[in-house]
């Protein structure tokens, strides 16, 4: 010993001076065992052991940490999915003997209860089930883990299904499906639109027919009433009715020429159109206007005059039939 330098001796003191003290972070647990047995648990903090005599034999995380389980399973019509469940869970900090003593691989026997229960719950539902449900398999999850990893110290604090991805060929049928009744509702929403448009516009074209005939009608009454005040005023200067009725449709004649002339982008023409065709028109309709009264007159006088029975003999009519009117024109007439 007296070989041994002093200086020496002072280093092993002070490394073993050290070696005794240790600290713990938050949310670590420290587990101390002494000669290979469990000793004690220390939390958070500068802690103290006996060197050479205790050793560390592990730390234990208490904060909450997360496990993701990518699975392969099939749909109850046996489509393939994969689907990825998010585990997490954290150290009950009373219980770190049991999580630390019992449990080997605490990754791993999670891992396991997720696939057992995951393939016992998805094959029972149809793919857009798992889809709608995954919230329930999720739960399912969550209630198997609870039940088994409370023994060894775990707390399941919630399951996540994060990710559904089926087979890529059924993920492609699924979309053209979607297209495909997506069309199919735009295809029946047009249809609703042309068939409103189409009827909106044939109560539009109907109004407009209605108020077209409303005015129509109303233009003629207009007119018939400008004709009879027309007649009316004639008849107080001298001119019967038949020569004012002429002499309206004459110059009503003269007044559609007129506007026709007037348009320089019209091409109609009307034949004939001379002033000696307007007076053959007005002598006409003056003659038939006058034949025409005439033949009512010796009807009625008939009528009065002849007993019924002679009224009604087939050659009755021939007697009282008016003579022929003269076909000369008026301006041709002494």
């Amino acid at each position: 010993m007296d070989n041994i330098p002093i200086y020496v001796i002072l280093f092993f003191a002070f490394f073993i001076f050290l070696s005794s003290f240790f600290t713990v972070k938050q949310q670590t647990s420290v587990i101390v065992e002494r000669f290979g047995k469990f000793q004690s648990i220390r939390q958070a903090g500068l802690q103290l052991k006996i060197p050479v005599v205790d050793k560390i034999a592990g730390r234990i995380n208490l904060k909450i940490q997360q496990l993701d389980v990518i699975i392969e399973t099939k749909t109850k019509e046996n489509v393939f999915v994969k689907m990825k469940v998010s585990v997490q869970f954290k150290v009950i900090q009373t219980n770190v003997f049991d999580a630390f003593y019992k449990l080997e691989y605490p990754h791993d026997q999670i891992t396991s209860y997720v696939f057992d229960v995951v393939r016992a719950e998805v094959p029972k539902l149809k793919l857009d089930d798992v889809f709608e449900r995954k919230d329930d398999i999720a739960i399912a999850v969550k209630r198997e883990l609870n039940e088994a990893m409370t023994t060894y110290g775990y707390d399941i604090i919630n399951t996540l299904i994060t990710d559904i991805d089926p087979d890529p060929q059924v993920k492609n049928a699924m979309n053209r499906i979607n297209a495909a009744d997506r069309e199919k509702s735009a295809a029946e929403y047009e249809a609703e639109a042309q068939r409103i448009r189409i009827v909106a516009k044939a109560k539009a074209e109907a109004e407009s027919k209605r108020l077209q005939g409303q005015g129509i009608a109303d233009q003629r009454r207009e007119i018939a009433r400008g004709l009879v005040e027309s007649v009316d005023v004639l008849n107080k200067v001298g001119i019967n009715s038949q020569e004012a009725s002429a002499l309206i449709v004459v110059t009503q004649h003269y007044d559609t020429l007129q506007a026709i002339g007037a348009d320089t982008n019209s091409n109609l023409i009307l034949l004939p159109n001379s002033p000696q065709a307007g007076s053959d028109m007005l002598n006409n309709m003056v003659a038939s206007f006058t034949a025409s009264n005439q033949v009512g007159e010796a009807m009625k006088n008939a009528k009065k005059r002849a007993p019924k029975e002679e009224f009604n003999r087939p050659d009755y009519h021939k007697l009282t039939e008016p003579k022929p009117e003269d076909d000369t024109p008026p301006e041709n007439k002494v």
